[in-house]
């Protein structure tokens, strides 16, 4: 009989591998990364384009374009989609990336060859009509105003503003402007570009037999695919190298509390210090066990939440802290922000504090590769992130085997306050 008053045995993650997709190619060249479960009766198909923020002409355009590619073709209206994929129990999804553009459809295998044709019409075909864009507009510009009121929202643009810079595609922030000055013609022309079979990626999982890969194949794979335009990474360059970090603040009125984002520019996952900074991130303020949530939510009671996050993009990175506090006690947050930085960047971790965020860490490693839908999100990441296989299990080698001292040096190499941008608004 389980005995409910003895806490459960806590077993190490020992086996961590990431599976291997096989890969398949359609007749005009599109690779297909295939995860086949036949033990499931689901079918999770994306297309992945290098379709984002780097790739812009004008502000908006790749995600207008990403957003109204479901809202109707030369055949059919939004509507009539939405309504043929709910018949059929199946779902799509275009998650927001600033890398990319992505299109995830759910499906049940046995319905597959009915709502794969209406997904690849919807890759193939987009009709882009005014009336949707004109509402996208104007419920964009609504949704825009409404987190202009949150303090968060406001600390966390300006503070990405600060550390790639205002024209920098990771760094700009959409104004009402922005969405007035967006036409269809923009649309077209993005999607004409950068919407190629040449420029695209499948990744399906679930029960991906040859009858599913054969419905790819008849409907992705017979568009006439052409050269991917030569891309400049010129504007990558931020615009706010020379500035050096300091501390602003942005006033908001009727805030009842102080939104704080402490932040700097980092680096993109093939750095050699990525894997370190992700267990040090971890550490500093990754989980709920971390520093800044035991001392400054739980002992200090200054917030509710605090947490820090190391974002990669494909072509650069950045780390921020990011909390909300009563303003009386900001400036007292801020230093004491800064004060786990500097215990981590003098103090070794202790092995305990350093054996438990390794469990975390490859804890949620296995979450991630648990089933067909999450492992595809993992082999898709790796892809799209250009890591290959090696790469994932240095991942793994690293938070098993990182050192207390490796992590020392890290913190004192990345968590110097001189380096970090300070933003209040309140």
């Amino acid at each position: 009989m389980l005995n409910r008053k003895s806490a459960p045995i806590i077993h190490e993650v020992h086996h961590l591998v990431l599976p291997r997709p096989e890969l398949v190619r359609l007749d005009n060249g599109i690779p297909v990364y295939v995860l086949d479960y036949p033990g499931q009766e689901i079918v999770k198909v994306e297309a992945v384009f290098r379709a984002g923020r780097p790739e812009e002409e004008k502000r908006l355009a790749a995600r207008t374009t990403a957003r109204l590619l479901r809202e109707g073709t030369a055949q059919k209206s939004g509507a009539e989609i939405a309504e043929h994929l709910d018949f059929y129990g199946a779902s799509m999804s275009v998650p927001t990336n600033l890398d990319t553009s992505s299109f995830i459809l759910f499906s049940v295998k046995k319905y597959a060859h009915e709502v794969i044709p209406t997904f690849a019409e919807m890759l193939q075909s987009p009709a882009f009509p005014e009336d949707e864009l004109e509402n996208f507009r104007r419920t964009s510009i609504q949704e825009l105003l409404v987190e202009l009121e949150k303090g968060e929202t406001v600390a966390y643009r300006k503070v990405t503003e600060l550390i790639f810079g205002e024209n920098h595609p990771y760094g700009y922030n959409s104004v009402p402007e922005d969405y007035n000055a967006i036409q269809r013609s923009d649309l077209q022309y993005f999607y004409n570009k950068w919407y190629t079979p040449s420029n695209c990626l499948l990744f399906a999982s679930g029960r991906i037999d040859d009858g599913v890969l054969k419905l790819l194949n008849e409907h992705l794979g017979s568009r006439k695919t052409e050269p991917v335009p030569a891309r400049t990474m010129l504007k990558l360059e931020s615009d706010f190298g020379s500035q050096k970090p300091s501390t602003v603040r942005f006033p908001l009125a009727g805030s009842l509390q102080t939104a704080i984002k402490i932040g700097r520019r980092l680096f993109e996952r093939n750095h050699p210090d990525f894997n370190g900074m992700l267990v040090l991130n971890t550490v500093l303020g990754g989980y709920f066990g971390s520093r800044l949530m035991t001392n400054i939510r739980e002992k200090k009671g200054f917030t509710y939440n605090i947490y820090s996050t190391v974002d990669a993009y494909l072509h650069d990175g950045c780390m921020y802290i990011a909390t909300e506090v009563s303003p009386e006690k900001s400036a007292t947050a801020v230093r004491a922000i800064f004060k786990e930085m500097k215990k981590l960047c003098e103090q070794p971790l202790p092995e305990e504090e350093l054996s438990m965020v390794r469990n975390y860490i490859l804890g949620m490693m296995l979450n991630g590769l648990d089933g067909p839908i999450n492992s595809s999100d993992m082999v898709r990441n790796q892809i799209v992130e250009n890591q290959s296989p090696e790469k994932f299990e240095a991942l793994v080698q690293t938070v098993r085997g990182i050192s207390a001292e490796t992590l020392q040096h890290l913190a004192q190499q990345y968590l110097q306050p001189k380096d970090f941008w300070v933003v209040t608004v309140d």
